[in-house]
This record gives C-alpha cells, structure tokens and sequence, in this order.
C-alpha cells in the first residue's frame, strides 16, 4: 500500500477532500546530478495535492488522515495509460507497413497512419475503460488511519475494505 500523510480540508456527504503535500526523494538518490526527472521533482516539491477520498468515516476540517492507495491499483493503472497505447501503436506500424497501400495512384506510408490510428485506438481504450472502473474501489485512495485523541501518538487504524 503507497501511503501519503494529509489533512481534511472539506467534507461532503460520502466523502472528504484530503490535502498532501508532494514530498521529493530525488536528495537521496547517486544520479539527481544528471536526472532530468530530479529537475521535475525540485520545481514540483512542496507543492500541494487535493484528492477526493471515498469514507463513510466522520471527519472535521483538519484532521490529519493517512491515505493510501494498493500498488496494484498504481501498476495497472500505469499499464492502461502508458502500455496499451504504445503496444497499438508499434502493433498498426507493423500492420501498417505490412500492407501496401495506394490512395488515389500515390503510395502512402501504411506504417506511419497505421501506427498513429493505434495509439489514438489505445487512447480511446484507455478513456473507456477509465470511465468504466472510475467508480470501482480499488482505484480510489482509501483512508487508512487517523492519528487522533489527546496524545500524539494514538492512532487509530482503519481497516480498509477489499
């Protein structure tokens, strides 16, 4: 589970709206010198995020929550967004370039229309099945725990559903 510690900034019925701030690990990291990934994360860190978490859980304004979300949910997910339409799109290519194709007298790059008409299949893939699942649980961040009572240190755990 990727957990992420935050605060409830508002409430609505079912859900609350949890606030994060993006923490960098790039300080840690042997190649943050020639990482074009760690110029990214140096403009992005300190910044926050706002994620609409699904709870029947009572909250008020500032609670501190942990939330968090399976790493299945985060791996399949970046399957679907980043795979799928790079896989349709080397796979028109090949089809592409397969067939030999003549519009109007002219050859055309089969290739080429092939491989973009499968990246933009894979999109459209994408987009339908994103709003299929969008309501399913397991993609959704979950609230995990809530340090609470008078002392710091208690916690309490909340079992998250499966």
């Amino acid at each position: 589970m990727i957990e992420e510690q935050g605060r409830v900034v508002a409430r609505e019925p079912g859900a609350i709206w949890v606030e994060t701030v993006r923490a960098g690990t790039c300080s840690s990291c042997q190649a943050r010198q020639g990482c074009g990934h760690s110029v990214i994360n140096r403009q992005a860190a300190g910044q926050r995020a706002r994620l609409r978490v699904v709870t029947d859980l009572s909250f008020r304004d500032g609670d501190p929550v942990v939330i968090g979300v399976p790493e299945k949910a985060v791996l399949y997910g970046a399957l679907w967004v980043y795979a799928l339409p790079l896989a349709l799109l080397f796979g028109g290519a090949l089809l592409g370039d397969a067939l030999s194709l003549t519009l109007a007298g002219r050859a055309v790059d089969g290739a080429a229309l092939f491989g973009v008409g499968g990246l933009l299949l894979g999109f459209l893939i994408t987009r339908l099945h994103g709003r299929r699942v969008a309501g399913a649980g397991r993609y959704q961040p979950r609230v995990l725990s809530r340090p609470g009572g008078a002392d710091a240190e208690t916690t309490i755990r909340v079992r998250p559903a499966r």
